[in-house]
């Protein structure tokens, strides 16, 4: 055995050199003599070498085992065409052989990956790819994903690859797939971990099935039905794509009406039997009921004796008995005849006493309604200021007075004719002193007062100061007299949230059986109390107050946004006899509809509940909603609000865009401030309060702005500034707000500021243009220009005019219509007639002829409907549409009166033209802000 080549038992294995550590190469071989490295082509020197030597006991044979060690300088020290390598050469008696060459190289991983993942979105059952490609490295690098910083294995995971590449592959997403996605390269050397990915696996929003349709909202006639479907199927996740379409189909129905049954025509009469009778008989056809319509009243067979209860005993018939007389006959048909002449005479007598009667004492009922009355009931009023014009806006020479701005035609407050110099003309609310006024008139005559009645009426009684409640109107109870009082009488307060923080806006007034009037200035809110609301010989101290707190009237949906303050009036306990007309403003814009909107009442325990949608009918209240304001009939105290769900994205709400500046401390720079708030009055006047005390001033008309449903943001920006006056830093002329903050911005206005520079403080004029926008929608414009002054002697005063202190009328004065005519209107209206209920005419030339389920359920429906057109009408003086309606209602109903003429006379003389009893035009500016 000894005479064989010697046989590697272990040969040098490849190495890599960690940071500064040798390695060890070691080769073994049998027989051996001896054994020597060679590397890169050199022997290693024979001091270098470790032997080892023993013999094999089964053969006797020598095995010889030799280790070198290689550092890190003896491999970068090597410059040649290949890797450092070594190899064993190994003697015997017969010769050498030599062992496999083995590479030593320096081990190493670089920091940065030449691929990291990215983060992705992807929807559900889609594919994830993500992409590593680890650092450069010796040796090369293995590549694992952690997820979430756990281990991600393609062996427990069917759906997840791992293999192709170093990338991560998931074929089909599915949520529990979301997370953060770490690639993670790792060798001998080091561990490297790649930037995080973070993957979100998306679920669009499909549509559930349509519901049923819902039962017609009307019992009778053309109504509406709609059906509903949720985006919950699925539901959207992770950000993904809410449903497209409407979530609610309105489609109109006919619930087809009640008829009542009618008899049809009696038959001929059937012959004499021998009981000396004979019948008729009808059927209930004529209609027959329908639809739980009720049946005829009254007997479907009539008998009649056919004799003249003349047969005799034996039963046999009249024309049986002989009657040898024969004048007999002749002498009943006489004695016929002259009865009857007799009962015609009587009757034609009876009806020229009642015509004559009816034309010296007529009662109202009787005539037709005259819009006449209007001349000696109704008088208009208005006020005339020693200013003329609108100084809003001044001159470039002078900056405008943000008092002065005419931004609201709301309701503000009323007269204090105290502090105001008034030019009365005939007054609507209280009559002219000493005046006399004839009436000629046929519908006078018809409400019981003579041709030649005259009214008399007293000096007007004032306006009570702040501080005083004063009853007006007969029959209501008043402070300190006989009456009984709910609640001790307070002087009316009001509360304004803008300079004590976010407290609510509160008035407060005493109120009797007169009824009246609640306003809060500068809010578009009012209540009115209807005459006899309110029991007799009681008063009771109302309030309203405007929640300026964080709304918790929307759903949890999130799909509502509040189109309105949140209002409440009380007190809880009130009892009241008729529903009173609540007004609160609303910034929706109702001229399509692509809305559905919901009144909401705020519970005992703070939740809130639905009481109607505005297109429902309902006969527990009553909605009408204009294009600025929404009134409401109400019995109930409480907190109500409207809320809006945007059914498409065609639908909007109005803004409210304003602009202010005013000078910097340091006189050469300028602010300008733009505000966007929701168009309704007590949101504006937040921003006036805030640039109250700053010294802003306005810069430009306040101005709306439509913005849509349609999830695209609001842009702001400043234009065609003068370059060689002003300057403005770069990027900061376009600012941007999201949609989610405009569309829900009912809480609190939202401002953006531009800071304007001006090279030379002689540069005293500044014009440019503010452009509000909406991407892919409408777009307003703000045209500034103003003169910048300097000092304190060139600025103009602020907020010089005194604000209204009236918020409350009591009694008659709060009213448009005078109470006896009220009452007669209501007298006459409410009253049945041939042609059905009169109210229904009124209410549908009032234009108030949507659900009038509601009104039939009222004691009065006259008094409710004029309580509604009252509160509609408080913004102006507008006569004429009752006059015309009045008017109307009297050609339809006497088309064969000789007054129909008289009526058109005097529908000429009724005062044309807006008679406001708002405040004064000074008053009116000063309170807008």
């Amino acid at each position: 055995m000894s005479g064989t080549l010697p046989h590697f038992l272990q040969e040098p294995d490849d190495a890599y050199i960690v940071k500064s550590n040798p390695i060890k190469l070691r080769c073994r071989a049998r027989p051996a003599l001896q054994i020597f490295f060679k590397c890169n082509g050199e022997w290693v020197h024979q001091n270098q070498h470790t032997s080892l030597e023993h013999t094999e006991l089964g053969t006797g044979l020598k095995i010889r085992e030799v280790t070198i060690n290689v550092s890190r300088q003896q491999v970068e020290d090597f410059h040649g065409p290949e890797d450092y390598w070594c190899l064993c050469v190994a003697w015997s008696h017969l010769g050498t052989s030599k062992s496999r060459k083995a590479t030593v190289r320096i081990a190493y991983l670089r920091k940065n990956f030449e691929q990291e993942p990215q983060g992705m979105e992807v929807p559900i059952n889609g594919m994830i790819v993500l992409h590593c490609r680890p650092p450069e490295g010796v040796p090369a690098a293995e590549v694992e994903w952690l997820k979430n910083e756990e281990l991600v294995s393609s062996l427990e995971d069917i759906n997840i690859d791992t293999r192709a590449d170093h990338n991560l592959i998931i074929n089909e997403a599915r949520l529990s797939d979301s997370g953060n996605y770490t690639c993670l390269a790792s060798n001998i050397v080091a561990r490297r971990r790649s930037a995080t990915a973070t993957v979100i696996v998306f679920v669009n929003g499909g549509w559930s099935s349509w519901t049923d349709w819902s039962e017609c909202n009307v019992r009778c006639g053309r109504g509406v039905q709609k059906r509903t479907r949720t985006c919950t199927n699925p539901a959207p996740l992770n950000g993904g794509a809410f449903c497209e379409g409407m979530s609610v189909q309105k489609s109109t129905c006919n619930s087809p009406c009640p008829v009542d049954g009618g008899w049809a025509e009696w038959t001929m009469w059937s012959v004499c039997s021998s009981e000396c009778e004979r019948q008729r008989t009808r059927e209930c056809t004529d209609p027959e009921p329908k639809h739980g319509g009720r049946l005829c009243d009254g007997a479907a067979l009539d008998t009649d004796n056919c004799t003249g209860d003349l047969c005799i005993q034996d039963r046999k018939l009249l024309h049986d008995v002989k009657v040898p007389q024969a004048d007999m006959e002749s002498n009943n048909d006489v004695a016929l005849y002259s009865g009857l002449a007799a009962g015609v005479v009587t009757v034609v007598v009876l009806v020229i006493a009642v015509m004559l009667y009816r034309r010296n004492q007529s009662e109202y009922g009787v005539d037709v309604i005259d819009s006449s009355a209007l001349t000696g009931g109704f008088q208009s009023f208005s006020f005339k200021s020693a200013r003329q014009g609108n100084p809003l806006l001044m001159n470039s020479s002078m900056q405008p007075d943000l008092t002065m701005s005419r931004t609201y035609t709301s309701p503000i407050c009323f007269p204090d004719s105290m502090e105001k110099e008034l030019i009365p003309e005939p007054a609507l609310f209280d009559p002219l002193p000493d005046l006399k006024v004839k009436v000629h008139s046929s519908f006078m005559v018809s409400l019981g007062v003579s041709e030649r009645a005259e009214y008399h009426a007293k000096a007007p009684s004032q306006t009570f100061p702040r501080g005083v409640v004063q009853e007006i109107g007969g029959g209501g109870g008043t402070l300190g007299g006989r009456g009984k009082s709910q609640l001790t009488p307070v002087q009316p307060t009001l509360v304004s949230s803008m300079t004590t923080g976010k407290r609510p806006l509160r008035t407060s007034g005493v109120f009797g059986h007169g009824g009246g009037r609640l306003v809060v200035p500068n809010a578009g809110v009012s209540l009115l109390v209807p005459h006899g609301a309110i029991e007799e010989d009681t008063t009771w101290e109302l309030y309203m107050s405007i929640t300026q707190q964080v709304s918790s009237a929307l759903s949890d949906e999130g799909q509502e946004i509040l189109l309105s303050p949140e209002v409440t009036y009380g007190p809880p306990g009130l009892t009241l006899s008729c529903p009173v007309a609540l007004t609160i403003a609303h910034c929706a814009d109702v001229s399509s509809e692509d809305w559905n909107i919901k009144l909401k009442r705020q519970t005992q325990d703070n939740n809130w509940e639905e009481v109607m949608t505005v297109e429902e009918e309902s006969t527990s209240c009553y909605c009408l909603l204009d294009t600025q304001c929404c009134h409401l009939l109400v019995e109930r105290p409480g907190c109500y609000a409207l809320v809006g769900e945007a059914l498409t994205q065609a639908a909007g709400k109005r803004l409210r865009l304003a602009v202010f500046g005013n000078m910097e401390p340091n006189f050469l720079n300028y602010s300008i401030r733009v505000y966007c708030v929701d168009d309704m009055p007590h949101a504006f006047q937040e921003v006036v309060s805030v640039e109250r005390g700053r010294g802003g001033r306005l810069l430009e008309e306040p101005k709306t702005l439509l913005f849509r449903a349609n999830s695209f943001s609001l842009q702001v920006s400043i234009q065609d500034i003068p370059q060689f006056l002003w300057s403005i830093k770069p990027f900061t002329t376009c600012q941007e707000f999201s949609f989610s903050q405009v569309w829900a911005s009912s809480q609190s206005p939202l401002q953006c500021a531009f800071s304007l520079e001006r090279y030379s403080p002689a540069a005293n004029q500044l014009s440019c243009k503010i452009s509000v926008r909406q991407v892919k929608g409408h777009e307003q414009i703000l045209q500034v220009y103003t003169t910048v002054a300097e000092s304190e002697k060139d600025t103009v005063p602020f907020f010089t005019q005194s604000d209204c202190t009236i918020t409350s009328q009591t009694g008659s004065r709060a009213f448009r219509i005078p109470l006896s005519i009220r009452q007669r209107i209501c007298a006459t209206f409410d009253t049945a007639n041939a042609k059905g209920k009169d109210w229904q005419l009124l209410a549908q030339k009032l234009h108030i002829d949507r659900n009038l389920g509601y009104f039939a359920c009222q004691t009065s429906p006259s008094a409710v409907i004029l309580s509604l057109w009252e509160a509609q009408h408080q913004e102006r003086g507008d006569l004429d549409s009752l006059a015309s309606a009045l008017e109307e209602i009297g050609k339809v109903q006497s088309k064969h009166s000789t007054s129909v003429d008289t009526l058109d006379r005097i529908s000429k003389t009724i005062p044309s033209g807006d008679s406001t009893t708002n405040c004064s035009s000074e008053e009116l500016d000063s309170n807008h802000t």
